[in-house]
């Protein structure tokens, strides 16, 4: 051992450096489980790079002459770190921030220090630059706590007497040695126990204001928070305790929760939370009626999770207000369900509710669907004008509703014809009974602010099950009655089995008809234009099917587009009117130097076709066609129907470069998840939303559907545009386009030429 050593020197360094390596292993454990508590990592590896410097010195001093050097590094380069980590973590304790080029700076001048005593072997830099630094932090510590904690405030006093403490070795020496080995053991004791306590001082107030901002922010919540214990109310907010109307958590039970809620719902509840507290789900959500204290109705929306509170088991439910939501929801249904001038049930309503009463084996005794249709609507809305003629429509409702009774479904279905359902008709023939009542109330005038009218109907009356065995079969015996009926002056009747057995008897030879049109091509395309809204120019064309059956006439689109889809000719059918379109388009586009696109529909039945997108693309190479020359459109019920055949279907015909539109959009029930998904390219609005217009609520909706389909990049068509009103709310609402009888009728072949040939063309060429 060197003569400059005792053993009281040397227990002593060991001390010195067994407190360093324990109180920096103890901050950086704290640090581990406290870790927003930089300073603590920062000074604790401070700590453990202080106790290398007495290994150090004892290296250099007492193993041997070869570990001079070795333990000169050792003690140098420890100390630089002690004393660069000591300053980072007090300016993280302080709040004093030093600048990028402060740290360069200082760090820079450490090395230099370092380096000089190693290459000169010259102490005396690092012996005074040791306590001045460790001062230095002392003060600025002091400086940043001075209205800290009391912990706080006792770390920057015990850095500044540790700096201090290193003049003992500055002073004198060896002899001072000891003295501040022992005091500097002592002060790193403190100091680890000081910055420790701090830590966790500091890791409590942040757990208390943690707490307290969480509270602030259930408390203050707009959303209600219920908290079940064993289903027992534990806690609830202010905002759940506004949704039902309590004034204190006291006040609040399971039972008043759930007042006035019905048995089924309460029954799927309690297997909710089963299903919660069992741990199988992990959240649920549901949403329903609940009714506050006072009686009055809320629309809720729960999503509830398994918690703890405490030492239990809870579940903690999120409870939202969503009344504002779904009475718009209600309304948007009840409007799509009803007619806007009467109030009455709409055709929809009409036809949703056949399939109830068609799919219902309690109508044993069937019933009767009566259409309604005022004869020479037309000439009085000429003669009278349209607001005159919508009080005449409103006065008859009124008056059949009264004359028919609340047992008597009343419905309109467009915009002169109504429809009545009666139940029970083998019980006294009470749908022909109701329709001779209506027959003697309309020998009396309508009574009007105005004047008096007298107006005659014709009806048709079609049984279920004797005439029809579905919905749609049942509207078209009863439509063609009713038609019937009108060859008969006056307010007349007809039914359905007596006066028009052609239309709703010979289905075969009507099948056997359109087999032989479609091989024949006896079917052309009528081309009803779309214009530009905002320009009035071409912007393209819908492509109508028109059938001229021998010895009968013009045959409605609907009649024998419903037959084709019966029989399975739809496919046949489609692709003769698709050749046909690409036909047309490829002569016009010979002709002329601008051609617009050419819209074709799709059936539904189409769209189940996997080869359907194949057929498409050989008829634009058989005719020649860029993609884009030809749209397709599908309706509405068809993507519902089928939409993840539709979605694939739709992405190869895009792939192919051909536009995909959604055909009288509104009708269904089409969800914003499927637009979402869908690739198309636009939406048309459905005639039945644009007939309204410009009635507020009615612009309100076709507004709404345009900044949807803004938002979802697709552009909106009207159709069904009929007044210079209608086009002007449909063009300002946002609609791209514009299609109606304002603008053309379907044309033909030729005269869409015309167009071509003299309209402005908005588009491609």
């Amino acid at each position: 051992m060197s003569p400059a050593f005792s053993p009281v020197l040397l227990y002593s360094l060991l001390a010195n450096m067994v407190v360093g390596l324990t109180m920096g292993s103890a901050l950086l454990w704290v640090w581990h489980g406290h870790r927003t508590q930089l300073f603590t990592r920062d000074l604790g590896a401070a700590q453990l790079a202080q106790s290398m410097v007495p290994v150090g010195y004892l290296m250099s001093q007492w193993v041997g002459a070869g570990w001079i050097f070795p333990g000169m590094l050792l003690a140098v380069f420890g100390q630089i770190a002690s004393i660069a980590l000591m300053l980072r973590g007090s300016s993280r304790l302080s709040g004093w921030v030093f600048s990028r080029l402060e740290w360069v700076v200082f760090l820079g001048l450490l090395v230099v220090a370092g380096l000089w005593v190693l290459l000169f072997n010259d102490p005396t830099v690092a012996v005074w630059a040791s306590p001045f630094l460790m001062t230095l932090a002392g003060a600025v510590v002091t400086r940043g706590l001075r209205g800290g904690l009391l912990a706080d405030r006792l770390v920057g006093p015990l850095l500044v007497l540790l700096g201090l403490n290193q003049l003992c070795f500055a002073l004198w020496g060896q002899a001072g040695l000891l003295i501040q080995s022992n005091v500097g053991a002592v002060l790193r004791l403190f100091l680890g126990l000081m910055l420790v306590y701090a830590t966790l001082d500091r890791t409590m107030l942040e757990s208390d204001n943690l707490r307290e901002r969480f509270q602030h922010l259930v408390e203050r919540s707009h959303q209600g928070i219920l908290v079940l214990v064993n289903k027992r109310v534990r806690y609830a907010n202010p905002a759940l305790l506004g949704l039902y109307g309590f004034g204190r958590v006291e006040e609040v039970t399971m039972p008043d929760l759930l007042q006035g809620v019905r048995r089924e719902e309460i029954d799927q509840l309690r297997v909710r939370y089963q299903q919660i507290e069992s741990g199988s789900v992990d959240e649920l959500q549901w949403e329903g009626l609940r009714h506050r204290k006072d009686g009055s109705s809320v629309w809720l929306r729960f999503s509830g999770w398994r918690t703890l509170w405490g030492d239990a088991q809870a579940i903690q439910i999120l409870v939202t207000d969503q009344t504002d939501r779904h009475d718009a929801t209600q309304a948007l249904l009840y409007q799509a369900m009803h007619d806007e001038l009467t109030g009455l049930p709409n055709r929809s309503a009409l036809l949703q509710r056949l399939r109830q009463c068609c799919g219902d084996t309690s109508e044993r005794h069937g019933f009767g669907l009566v259409l309604l249709g005022v004869d020479r609507f037309k000439l009085f809305n000429e003669a009278h004008g349209h607001s005159l003629g919508d009080e005449v429509l409103k006065a008859l409702a009124l008056a059949l509703a009264r004359e028919l009774g609340e047992g008597c479904e009343l419905m309109r279905l467009g915009a002169d014809e109504f429809a009545f359902l009666s139940r029970s008709h083998r019980d006294g023939d009470s749908a022909a009974a109701k329709a001779r009542r209506v027959q003697q109330l309309l020998l009396r005038p309508l009574v009007l602010p105005q004047r008096n009218f007298f107006i005659d109907v014709s009806m048709g009356i079609a049984l279920y099950p004797e005439h029809a065995q579905d919905a749609e079969a049942l509207l078209r015996a009863a439509n063609a009655a009713m038609h019937a009926a009108k060859r008969t002056p006056g307010t007349s009747v007809a039914l359905a089995e007596a006066r028009f057995e052609r239309g709703s008897s010979d289905v075969f030879e009507q099948e056997q008809a359109l087999r032989a049109g479609i091989e024949q091509c006896e079917f052309s395309l009528y081309y009803q234009p779309k214009v530009h809204a905002q320009t009035g120019q071409l912007a393209s064309f819908e492509a109508l099917a028109r059938w001229h059956r021998p010895g009968v006439g013009w045959v409605s689109p609907v009649e024998f587009i419903g037959v084709a889809e019966r029989t399975g000719l739809i496919a046949d059918l489609g692709l003769l009117l698709l050749s046909l379109a690409c036909e047309q388009v490829a002569a016009w586009r010979q002709r002329f130097t601008q051609v617009v696109p050419v819209a074709v529909n799709v059936s539904p039945l189409q769209m189940l076709d996997g080869g359907f997108p194949e057929l498409v693309e050989q008829q634009l190479l058989q005719y020649r066609l860029p993609a884009h020359a030809i749209t397709l459109e599908i309706t509405e019920s068809a993507a519902v129907a089928n939409l993840d055949q539709a979605r694939e279907q739709i992405r190869q015909l895009r792939n192919l470069g051909v536009a995909v539109g959604l055909d009288d959009f509104g009708t269904g029930f089409s969800s914003l998840n499927m637009l979402r998904s869908l690739p198309l390219q636009s939406v048309k609005i459905d005639r039945g939303l644009i007939e309204p217009l410009p009635a507020t609520d009615a612009a309100a909706v076709v507004q709404a559907i345009c900044q949807l389909a803004v938002a979802l990049r697709l552009d909106v068509v009207a159709e069904g545009i009929e007044t210079p009103a209608q086009a002007r709310i449909a063009r300002l609402a946002g609609c791209l386009e514009l299609q109606g009888d304002l603008f053309a009728k379907p044309l033909t072949p030729h005269d869409a030429g015309q167009w071509l040939q003299d309209a402005p063309i908005a588009v491609w060429t």
